[in-house]
């Protein structure tokens, strides 16, 4: 998905030096101007032939140079290790995973639930499970497997910064029985010392808050060509929000929200007051 963003980025700029319209650029490859459009914004995989035509038509012959953009091309359309999870993995949330894979950084609010990157397995198993109440057993454990996965990043050697800040209410909603909430707890508070790992949790204490428009997460990427995206998570779709003065409302919400929580060691102090009650 990112390599896709990237190239088509990369394309757009190439047409757009030589005065080229996408009605033009769209008939020389033998498609249409919406084509072009949806290449530009990375939402389509790329034809090899394709992007070699729109190179000799915006002038690129240096090899060094076609050869670069039409490697991306290939490691564009390589499909991601998430795409075995195709079976339970819708596809708006395939393009979050792949987005949330290549981010340099994933800052967010919850409010509703402990979020999947942070999830023990069991928690993960009663979450799912009271999502998909009516899912076969085997599908709940490939979800739950596909979010075990997913949590590699955080550990990797390359892995992204992760800030969350999550709502007190997370704490206290149960999901599975008092032992899958004190393991889960207990997780926080270990995962909340993780070099990478930022927590801050959001108390009933401090009332009314800038997280009133609920739960989200903004990620940001390594490369320059791409600007920070809002997600946003719905019951059957999700917005991806990359306008500029969008994600500076998101971004402005995640400042004062950080300002307003206990910093991270009064938050692990949180938690622990709230694992002894269980």
């Amino acid at each position: 998905m990112v390599r896709r963003i990237l190239l088509g980025s990369q394309l757009r700029r190439l047409r757009e030096s030589r005065g080229v319209t996408r009605e033009a650029a769209g008939y020389s490859i033998r498609a249409s101007e919406s084509k072009i459009s949806r290449m530009e914004l990375g939402r389509v995989s790329f034809k090899a032939r394709d992007v070699e035509d729109l190179l000799t038509l915006y002038g690129v012959t240096d090899p060094a140079e076609r050869d670069a953009l039409l490697g991306l091309a290939r490691e564009a359309n390589v499909a991601g290790w998430w795409h075995s999870f195709g079976d339970v993995l819708p596809g708006w949330f395939q393009t979050y995973v792949g987005l949330e894979g290549a981010a340099s950084g994933i800052l967010g609010y919850e409010v509703q639930f402990v979020p999947g990157l942070l999830q023990t397995e069991a928690y993960a198993h009663a979450v799912v499970t009271r999502g998909q109440p009516d899912a076969p057993p085997s599908e709940i454990d490939r979800r739950v497997a596909l979010r075990l996965e997913r949590q590699k990043l955080l550990v990797a050697e390359r892995g992204p910064e992760f800030q969350l800040i999550l709502d007190e209410a997370a704490l206290h909603r149960p999901y599975g029985d008092r032992e899958v909430m004190r393991g889960q707890l207990r997780h926080l508070t270990e995962m909340s010392e993780h070099a990478r790992v930022t927590l801050q949790i959001m108390p009933f204490s401090f009332g009314g808050h800038a997280g009133e428009s609920g739960a989200f997460t903004l990620l940001r990427f390594p490369e320059s060509d791409l600007s920070d995206i809002v997600y946003l998570e719905q019951l059957t779709s999700a917005l991806y929000l990359d306008k500029p003065e969008d994600v500076r409302q998101y971004r402005r919400v995640l400042d004062r929200l950080r300002a307003d929580s206990p910093d991270p060691a009064a938050s692990r102090e949180l938690i622990g007051k709230i694992l002894r009650d269980y």
